[in-house]
């Protein structure tokens, strides 16, 4: 931040507390965010959980703040709610006593260092702290803004009788939220008090400051507009952060194998499969032995991400037949886990089968990459809509191995595989537009420094 800036707004040296939950595509974001802030001069505090804790090592110019959470690990879809009570019920006096600390060591100070909390939406104690103290706070939404409008009216859907919804429903419009189908909600596959309970907890109660979302203007217009139209605070659309603040180095929970880039060294342009379900998804041995099958039969080279634990009931994949294996082996490489940004910007990729996670969907759209969607849950099913519906760079995918086939067949190599690459193309042209000098995202980031230094 320039001196000049910073005298303009009283010489104050603000102090950003930051925190995410412990989920790969919760804190990845923040960091790149944090990253950007520090670059503007704001003094920047990671409040963290012990789970799946960031390395500070990456991070020096960052003070780090470990939250007590006695959490052991990240459960499974279906316990959310009890996950997320008891990380927010354990992280709250920590975090609370470190804020009373900084403020209480500071009362005496002729300069005073200014606090603003900036925290994803599923760390919703550290809103509720930030009212108590009478700190301003923002939100960091780290899903599509589509997303949000999709789990907002859930409850008056419940109330409207069109939750829990019947089966031959699930293919119809939601009438407020087109193109989303009954199918593509969020939390959909939960029971409905579950599904009602999680929206509670994760919707605010107290309104924030502001809200930023990792998204670009362009992409989700609709909904950024009904947003705007609900909540009378600043909205920032400060997307893709990856783009924008690049970290220096890896945010990944999991090592990476980058030996995968020297086998894509080798490999024709736009040629390769990249294949990646995400950090948290689990699949039985069925689903893995079709995607193999499919894999082998399409006769396309592919990089297929694997991550150990992630097969119900197995280690990785043992109990794929040998035979198999060895046939996968002479067109593909079958890796732990991967650098997916820099596989993604790879030459020779030519589609991306996603759980469609917003954080894969925007390193697919910024890398002008088509994508094969298998969406699980949460925001994935409306990603994966938009990425079908609206955007039309990608289709979901039925897993059976000869289904299988041929969708990665018709990405990589039928004319309709092209006219999907052509749109993907030209969605990377608007994302670089949009970070650069003078662009959506470039210049809501700007807005959103001075609003933080108004603040």
């Amino acid at each position: 931040m320039e001196q000049g800036e910073m005298a303009e707004h009283g010489g104050r040296r603000p102090r950003l507390v930051l925190t995410a939950s412990p989920l790969q595509g919760h804190m990845t974001p923040m960091l790149h965010l944090a990253t950007f802030l520090h670059s503007k001069g704001f003094s920047i505090t990671i409040a963290h959980s012990e789970l799946n804790r960031p390395d500070p090592s990456n991070h020096p110019a960052f003070t780090f703040l470990p939250l007590l959470d006695h959490l052991s690990v990240t459960p499974g879809f279906a316990n959310a709610v009890q996950f997320l009570q008891a990380l927010n019920d354990n992280c709250r006096q920590h975090f609370q006593e470190h804020l009373v600390q900084i403020i209480n060591a500071q009362k005496d100070a002729s300069q005073k260092e200014s606090i603003v909390i900036i925290y994803d939406n599923l760390m919703y104690f550290a809103g509720s702290v930030a009212g108590d103290l009478g700190l301003p706070s923002i939100i960091l939404r780290t899903s599509s803004a589509s997303t949000f409008p999709a789990i907002k009216i859930i409850p008056q859907l419940h109330q409207e009788g069109r939750l829990p919804v019947q089966d031959s429903m699930l293919q119809e419009i939601v009438s407020e939220l087109h193109p989303l189908r009954y199918k593509d909600l969020p939390f959909i596959s939960l029971p409905i008090q579950q599904t009602l309970e999680l929206v509670n907890m994760i919707m605010p109660k107290t309104p924030p400051s502001a809200y930023m979302w990792n998204t670009l203007e362009f992409l989700e217009p609709s909904a950024l507009t009904q947003i705007r139209n609900n909540y009378h605070v600043p909205i920032f659309t400060v997307g893709p952060l990856h783009k924008i603040s690049p970290t220096p180095s890896s945010t990944s929970f999991l090592k990476e194998d980058s030996s995968c880039i020297s086998w894509l060294d080798k490999q024709a342009s736009k040629s390769v499969m990249y294949v990646s379900l995400g950090s948290l998804a689990k699949a039985d041995d069925k689903v893995i032995t079709e995607m193999a099958w499919g894999l082998a039969n399409s006769n396309q080279p592919f990089l297929w991400v694997v991550r150990p634990a992630s097969i119900k009931g197995f280690e990785w994949i043992e109990f794929l037949p040998e035979g198999l294996v060895t046939e996968m082996k002479e067109r593909g490489l079958i890796v732990k886990w991967a650098p997916q940004k820099e596989v993604l910007a790879h030459f020779a990729i030519g589609g991306f089968w996603s759980h469609c996670g917003w954080n894969s969907t925007l390193e697919s759209l910024s890398e002008g990459v088509p994508m094969l969607c298998h969406p699980f849950d949460a925001d994935q099913k409306v990603n994966s809509r938009y990425l079908s519906d609206v955007w039309k760079m990608g289709f979901e995918i039925v897993v059976e191995r000869g289904e299988i086939e041929g969708a990665i067949r018709r990405l990589l190599v039928s004319k309709e595989g092209e006219e999907m690459k052509q749109r993907a193309l030209e969605i990377q042209e608007k994302v670089k537009v949009g970070v650069c000098h003078g662009g959506s995202s470039h210049n809501s980031l700007k807005e959103l420094v001075d609003f933080i230094l108004s603040l």
